[in-house]
């Protein structure tokens, strides 16, 4: 058996490459598409830092160079124009590994770059040169900062730590472009996740009402069957399967409107009087057996009224759901504008604990308390979807004196 060594450089430099290809080094990407040299743009940051290490330097220019396995490609660059040369005939490309500054008042006086092209007049007449290398936390050398002149120039010391650290600027702006492409390229997996969620739950809840709803009809009709006696054993059985089939079936609508809401919205101007108007007729029968007292201060939003409508009809119906046994509900209704739209719904209840206050704003989340009435754990969801569908948010917190106060951020009016 023999075994295939491979070298430990050779190693390194592949590793190198995977890195650049992550960092999408040297031009990166638009919309997934490569971009061309004659395409890019160079980051202001980067050309800022170029420009600043020209001038804390004395030289004539300077470029940011990535170094591939073939080339050069010069990604910013003050004094020169950026262009693309063979990694053969670069300067950089024999440094850039080295892990510290290559600093030299005439090129030509150093055998590593006498026969170079930028050197002996077949590109450039470089003399006065400097090059830090780019190099990651994890230690991997994308290129380097590089600045250089046709005159000779000596570099004294406080000018080379200023390179060196602007050098670890430019790394640290590339990899901020790295994490923020990364993060972003993470939000789009999220919301394509979302998207395929709620489209799964609205197939499986429309699945699921057919026969919940033939359940139900069933157990009506048993119930008021000749053959079944009003107080025996059978009656009640069935009770409790139209009572549990009626329950399944509100949570199986909620989910399905769970999986609708929230998504593209269309603001239009309303006020906050009109969409709680028709809260408080479909609330009646909770706030009329209840005697709530609800009261509204009226604003104009620039909101999605039939989501808006929704929203508030789940904060009010558990405002009141939710109240102190024995008192009535007092619950208001608070709109305000000025850098965003924020609507508040404050009551007098019973109050969450504040250790389950973020978490009852998930899906099917239920506390489970005594006394508390049923429920499916979906209302507060479908509000944090509404308020994130608006670019805004939704939080829980404390009434001073007992209850809660729901905030839901509805995003900018414009």
């Amino acid at each position: 058996m023999s075994l295939l060594h491979v070298d430990g450089s050779v190693l390194q430099e592949l590793a190198r490459q995977a890195v650049l290809q992550d960092y999408r080094l040297p031009y990166g990407e638009a919309g997934g598409v490569p971009v061309d040299r004659v395409d890019y743009e160079t980051p202001p940051e980067l050309l800022n830092l170029v420009k600043l290490a020209v001038r804390v330097s004395g030289m004539h220019a300077g470029v940011i160079n990535i170094i591939t396995a073939d080339q050069q490609h010069q990604i910013a660059a003050a004094g020169v124009d950026p262009a693309v040369c063979s990694r053969d005939d670069s300067m950089c490309s024999k440094v850039f590994t080295s892990g510290s500054i290559t600093a030299l008042a005439d090129a030509s006086r150093d055998p590593r770059f006498a026969d170079n092209p930028f050197v002996n007049g077949g590109i450039a007449n470089v003399r006065s040169y400097a090059s830090v290398p780019l190099v990651t936390q994890e230690g991997h050398a994308l290129g380097s900062l590089c600045v250089f002149s046709p005159e000779v120039l000596d570099f004294d010391a406080e000018q080379q730590e200023a390179l060196e650290i602007l050098a670890r600027q430019v790394v640290e702006v590339l990899e901020l472009q790295f994490k923020t492409r990364q993060l972003v390229e993470a939000l789009e997996v999220v919301r394509r996740s979302n998207e395929d969620l709620a489209g799964f739950a609205a197939r499986v809840s429309h699945d699921l009402k057919n026969p919940l709803t033939a359940i139900l009809g069933y157990a009506e009709l048993s119930e008021q069957d000749d053959d079944v006696e009003s107080s025996g054993p059978a009656a009640r059985y069935f009770s409790i399967i139209r009572g549990s089939a009626s329950r399944m079936l509100a949570t199986v609508e909620d989910v399905l409107e769970f999986s609708r809401i929230g998504g593209s919205i269309t603001r239009r101007a309303v006020r906050l009087d009109t969409m709680m108007n028709a809260v408080l007729q479909d609330v009646l029968p909770l706030s009329s057996a209840s005697e709530a007292v609800i009261t509204v201060r009226d604003v104009q939003l620039c909101v999605d009224q039939a989501q808006v409508t929704a929203l508030l009809q789940n904060l009010v119906s558990n405002a009141i759901k939710y109240s102190t046994p024995g008192s009535p509900p007092r619950i208001e209704v608070v709109g305000s504008v000025g850098e965003t739209q924020v609507l508040r719904v404050i009551d007098h209840g019973k109050g969450i604990d504040p250790a389950d206050r973020q978490r009852v704003l998930e899906p099917l989340v239920r506390l489970h308390r005594d006394g508390d009435p049923a429920g499916n754990g979906i209302g507060l969801a479908t509000c944090a979807r509404i308020a994130a569908a608006h670019d805004g948010s939704i939080s829980v917190t404390g009434t001073p004196g007992g209850g809660t106060t729901v905030t839901v951020d509805l995003g900018r009016a414009a």
